[in-house]
């Protein structure tokens, strides 16, 4: 497996975490706004810089 596309899957995880933190936020009200802005703006750009890598990197055997 490919250096690139485990980092492309471990930033998907991350985002996806990320993502879920936030909508956990949102629904329980228990984090501050702000918060939630900033780590939602970075889960979304690990989840697609994370996709875009697995994508992009070809297959090699």
């Amino acid at each position: 497996m490919n250096v690139k596309r485990i980092f492309g899957t471990i930033l998907t995880i991350l985002g996806i975490g990320g993502l879920l933190y936030v909508g956990n936020g949102l629904i329980n009200k228990g984090v501050g706004n702000m918060t939630l802005i900033v780590v939602g703006i970075i889960g979304l750009l690990f989840f697609f810089a994370g996709i875009s890598l697995v994508k992009n990197t070809k297959d090699e055997s």
